[in-house]
């Protein structure tokens, strides 16, 4: 027990050295080079369709809609009829993704490259434009989806729902 309250104490001691150092700008001589860094998340997001990414939610962002980061005019756009020539993929099962992770995507291993594509639920008649982001695993694996994207297509956010994945043209 002493050993566990003396580990704890010097854990909680060296994890608050840093605050103070930023403050008085003694970082250390890394702390520059790291600040002019661009953001993974910027980069990230500068690739995907402005119909399909959205912002970051909040850390403190607890419920569907502060999780939930998509414009009015992009889940517009998104559910807006396709245009013909759609070739579909296949059928996969889906469950929540991560719900931290922004914007309209599915990650399926129907896809072998990152497209944009649709993503129809049956049992609703619902569809959405979404990106198609490869993950591996066999065509019969299941996918994942974003938050966004399965409240669009009307898909309960608990349970595995069967969708069919059709690419844009």
């Amino acid at each position: 027990m002493k050993h566990s309250l003396i580990l704890c104490t010097i854990c909680l001691g060296l994890a608050a050295c840093g605050a103070p150092m930023e403050r008085l700008g003694l970082a250390g001589p890394n702390a520059d080079k790291t600040a002019a860094l661009p953001a993974a998340e910027d980069a990230d997001q500068a690739s995907y369709d402005p119909v399909t990414s959205a912002p970051r939610p909040p850390a403190a962002a607890r419920t569907v809609e502060a999780l939930d980061t998509t414009t009015p005019e992009q889940r517009a756009a998104a559910v807006a009829p396709a245009a013909a020539g759609a070739r579909v993929l296949g059928t996969t099962v889906v469950s929540l993704g991560s719900a931290t992770e922004p914007g309209l995507w599915i990650k399926t291993p129907l896809v072998k490259t990152e497209m944009q594509g649709r993503v129809k639920n049956p049992a609703t008649g619902k569809s959405s434009t979404v990106m198609l982001i490869p993950i591996e695993g066999p065509a019969t694996a299941g996918s994942r989806m974003s938050l966004a994207a399965l409240r669009l297509i009307g898909a309960s956010l608990t349970d595995l729902t069967s969708v069919e994945i059709s690419t844009l043209r």
